[in-house]
């Protein structure tokens, strides 16, 4: 009896082998197979985002990127091949989904802020809008950049504030030092000056920082003149710009304006400011009032 049931058991398992078991056998060569392939795709793709030259900031972008697609990959392959191999051995799966999906729906209610930190986060780096040494502006708060994770985006301002900026609410990103930057000027002079001469001046000004030895590899192009942008109520306004390496043009603006207020005081331009003059009359020259006389 016991030599039949054993015999019974191993026709089973040899016809279960036969048939279910050849395609869990597939089953799994083909989950190692997507992984291995998987793999390879992901080292093609961190190698494109480093680029040539990859930098440090590279690098991390890189590794966070590829780490995020990896677990997807990988948690998306498992969890079908998981499905199919217990389809194989005989097991209802519908119990599970029904169970997977209301837990599903559960945690997505609860961590909706998260998932969208995440993704927002993955998108940010994907695109590559914002790179750690950046100069940004981000939901009210501007600083250096000096951290781009998938959650969060980690700013420090100019008194030295570190400000943390979740991912999910940033909905538009201002970045005052990507690929190069500009200085613009204001320039204010009196009415009564001849604005061709001051143009000339300040295209003077910057083409001697220019050629400073301390500032000339921080300005890519001569001073870009615009001309005469407005008329204020003092103040005739000439708007020219400066062409800068990223970072650097608050460093070449303080220098050009210091230089223009010298110049500006060495030929006699005027720099116009607000001014009020009160005259406080004598009595009967003021208008409307006239001077008593007895009879």
């Amino acid at each position: 009896m016991k030599e039949r049931w054993l015999t019974q058991l191993v026709e089973r398992l040899v016809e279960w082998a036969m048939s279910s078991g050849i395609r869990v056998a597939l089953i799994g060569i083909g989950m190692l197979l997507l992984l291995a392939i998987t793999r390879q795709v992901l080292k093609r793709l961190r190698r494109l985002y480093e680029g040539a030259l990859p930098s440090p900031a590279e690098c991390r972008r890189a590794d966070t990127l590829t780490h995020v697609l990896r677990d997807v990959a990988r948690v998306f392959i498992v969890a079908v091949g998981t499905m199919m191999v217990l389809s194989e051995i005989g097991i209802d799966l519908k119990p599970l989904l029904a169970a997977a999906g209301l837990g599903g729906l559960a945690l997505g209610f609860g961590a909706q802020s998260l998932v969208k930190d995440v993704i927002s986060g993955f998108f940010i780096l994907l695109e590559d809008s914002i790179a750690v040494g950046d100069v940004i502006e981000i939901a009210g708060v501007s600083g250096v950049v000096e951290e781009v994770k998938l959650r969060t985006i980690t700013l420090r301002d100019a008194s030295g504030s570190v400000h943390i900026v979740p991912n999910g609410i940033v909905d538009r990103v201002k970045n005052m030092t990507k690929g190069y930057s500009y200085y613009v000027f204001d320039i204010g002079v009196a009415y009564r000056e001849d604005v061709d001469r001051v143009m000339a001046v300040l295209v003077d000004v910057a083409a001697e920082l220019q050629a400073d030895p301390v500032f000339t590899s921080d300005i890519l192009d001569p001073l870009e003149m615009l001309g005469v942008d407005r008329f204020d109520d003092s103040a005739v306004i000439i708007r020219c710009r400066l062409k800068t390496v990223p970072s650097q043009q608050w460093r070449i603006g303080r220098e050009m304006n210091r230089r223009i207020k010298k110049t500006f005081d060495a030929k006699g331009i005027e720099i116009p400011f607000p001014h009020r003059t009160i005259y406080w009359g004598q009595l009967g020259q003021v208008p409307g009032v006239f001077p008593q006389t007895g009879t």
